[in-house]
């Protein structure tokens, strides 16, 4: 019997609003298929109330998955307002889900780790209804359902029923259409399993359809229209002489109807993202040890980041600094094409580069080193013998006294200029040593002043002050000899100019020697080259700690695949109540996000402490900027989108009736 009526009496001309044609479904056995239904027909118009009964293993499940458009039929036609389901995409049937129909599951399942409030709100999500809207209609739903006391508790702190009741109004949060409910009295008692059908009494005495799957005659009997299925066939299909759902009616009156649904083309996707993340926050909160497990990685992948760059920057900075300090506009001839190779350096070589242009300052110097001793202290050191425009070429700056003159320089005066760390060496940081006299290789000097390299300290902290520079006549006259010059120091004046001046000056030594046995050292170009050697290691460092922030993710990945197989029946609660695959793909992948998003903030913090107060290497502090920070916290983003990219879609890509009947 296929009835044309409702008993319900306001509903006169009864709309079909599913129609199943010739629906057949089969399942892979093996190298075969098994078919669960066999060519079923039915028509379940708008406004009924009918019970689907049947035993296990009946095909009422399968069919219940086919009219919720949870699965699709092999052959066949299933129609829904008269549009066919088989030319719908998968997308399109969540939207169907999503704002037509209710569910209401014999386990009621309800998310663990979210409230009463927020379970019931999930369809709304994904139907992109604003938060005010559906807060205040969830609510008042809740209300109308007696459980406006239970909007923060969460499913175990609630009863069976209570539940149950939660599962309802997240049902109708939405004002779907088609109310379907599959043994929803199956796991109470007898006392909450009333109260649950007289709810769904009220919902059909409201305009709802209501599609009850269940085994049990009795509660079968509530319904006014009950077809029986056995073997994968309706084997009864009639009106239920004893309904009397009408008299047993009390009206919801709170129950907010006919709200205006919102549609997929209305939602904002800068809202879904926002949804998500607090729905990626809520689940990794439920699991706080094993989310800092997870992100411990990325903290020790981003703060090795930030600190290896750090330490790099200013291993460079410091190398910088030492041959800023020499000069990057300043030549340097040295004796020999090659080291080890024996050649001079002479007074004629000056005289000849002397007639060179652009040159502001040329230093002929002799180096060696001595014994110097100041009482019972003795400190070997470099004694350079050097022209009095020694300052001028490397830029020294007098700390105390004054250097040495070009009277001193013809008169071999035994006179004496101390680096600040050879001072201090001798005559510790409170003494002034000007006008005492010390011992260079049992020869006394005066000493006339202290210098320190451009930049220097004081307490003559720098390595290049720890020397003593003497006029070159008297070098040659009290020391070393008249032997060839060590290297000639020349300070071109403008560093546009260094490239020429080194041209002329090989040109001008080539003239006077006939062959090129000596060799130019252009500091400017060894700060270059210094500079793209220091920054290939900064980018080596850099590099070494980029693993530890690979390693991180794949544990990231690792965690999120679990997550996936963990919460498979969440995903199919989600896809139950409307969420589309991009859906679930943004949920997951925004957990993932989040997880090194934070991982990330708390490498930048724990990386920037460690570069402004780590200690230095071989004097070289490390130095932060701006660009390795910039560089960690967009990798830990990046790692959040790759390697949460596979588990979210893989979740995505499950099959909702596969995942919603996992354990």
């Amino acid at each position: 019997m296929n009835p044309s009526a409702s008993l319900t009496p306001d509903i006169q001309e009864p709309r079909a609003l599913l129609t199943l044609s010739d629906i057949r479904k089969s399942y892979p056995s093996g190298d075969s298929h098994l078919e669960v239904l066999h060519g079923i027909n039915l028509v379940i118009h708008e406004g009924e109330f009918l019970a689907i009964m049947g035993p296990s293993g009946s095909g009422k499940t399968t069919l219940m998955n086919l009219l919720g458009l949870m699965d699709t039929a092999s052959s066949g036609n299933l129609l829904i307002d008269g549009e066919p389901v088989k030319e719908m995409t998968e997308d399109q049937r969540a939207e169907k889900r999503c704002l037509l129909y209710g569910f209401i599951f014999q386990r009621y399942n309800l998310l663990n780790t979210a409230s009463a409030l927020e379970n019931v709100e999930v369809p709304a999500i994904y139907a992109g209804v604003p938060k005010r809207q559906r807060d205040m209609k969830a609510m008042a739903i809740l209300s109308s359902l007696g459980l406006e006391k239970r909007y923060s508790h969460r499913p175990m702190q609630m009863s069976g029923g209570e539940q149950q009741r939660v599962a309802i109004a997240r049902a109708l949060i939405n004002d779907a259409k088609i109310i379907l409910a599959d043994e929803p009295t199956g796991a109470l008692d007898s006392h909450n399993g009333s109260e649950v059908m007289d709810k769904l009494l009220q919902l059909h005495a409201c305009g709802k359809t209501i599609i009850l799957i269940t085994h049990d005659p009795d509660i079968a009997s509530n319904a006014h229209r009950i077809i029986r299925i056995m073997d994968g066939n309706i084997i009864s299909d009639e009106l239920n002489p004893h309904f009397n759902g009408q008299g047993r009616v009390t009206p919801l009156h709170e129950l907010p109807v006919n709200t205006k649904n919102s549609s997929s083309a209305t939602r904002i996707p800068f809202s879904d993202i926002i949804e998500a993340a607090k729905t990626g926050v809520r689940s990794l909160r439920a699991n706080l040890f094993r989310t800092f497990l997870t992100m411990l990685g990325i903290i020790i992948g981003v703060t090795s980041v930030i600190t290896m760059l750090s330490y790099g920057e200013g291993a460079k900075t410091e190398l910088m600094k030492i041959i800023t300090k020499m000069g990057t506009n300043i030549l340097r001839v040295y004796p020999g094409a090659n080291r080890g190779e024996e050649a001079q350096l002479n007074e004629n070589d000056v005289t000849e580069l002397k007639k060179i242009d652009n040159i502001e300052h040329i230093v002929p110097m002799l180096i060696g080193n001595q014994l110097i001793r100041y009482q019972d202290k003795i400190h070997r050191t470099g004694v350079s013998g050097l022209t009095p425009d020694f300052l001028e070429l490397e830029d020294r700056v007098l700390l105390r006294g004054h250097f040495f003159n070009d009277h001193d320089y013809r008169t071999s005066s035994a006179v004496v200029v101390l680096g600040a760390r050879a001072s201090n060496t001798l005559f510790g940081e409170e003494i002034n040593p000007v006008g005492k006299y010390i011992l260079i290789n049992n020869s006394p000097f005066l000493v006339i002043g202290v210098v320190t390299v451009s930049g220097g300290s004081a307490a003559g902290q720098d390595r290049e002050d720890d020397v003593v520079l003497i006029p070159l006549t008297t070098a040659r006259a009290r020391l070393f000899g008249n032997i060839s010059l060590s290297q000639i120091g020349i300070k071109v004046n403008d560093i546009k100019n260094v490239n020429k001046a080194q041209t002329d000056i090989r040109a001008g030594l080539m003239k006077i020697r006939q062959e090129e046995n000596f060799r130019i050292f252009n500091q400017a170009l060894m700060l270059d080259n210094a500079i793209k050697a220091q920054s290939t290691f900064t980018i080596l460092l850099g590099s070494i700690a980029a693993i530890s922030l690979f390693v991180g993710g794949i544990g990231v990945m690792n965690i999120m695949l679990v997550n996936v197989v963990e919460r498979t029946r969440e995903i199919g609660i989600r896809m139950a109540s409307g969420a589309r695959s991009k859906d679930i793909q943004l949920q997951f992948l925004s957990e993932s996000v989040i997880v090194c998003l934070i991982g990330g903030i708390i490498g930048v913090g724990l990386g920037v402490g460690a570069s402004l107060y780590g200690p230095a290497m071989n004097e070289a502090k490390p130095v932060l900027t701006l660009w390795p920070i910039i560089v960690a916290f967009v990798c830990a983003f990046s790692t959040g989108v790759v390697f949460g990219f596979w588990p979210a879609r893989k979740a995505s890509k499950l099959d909702p009736v596969i995942a919603l009947s996992s354990e």
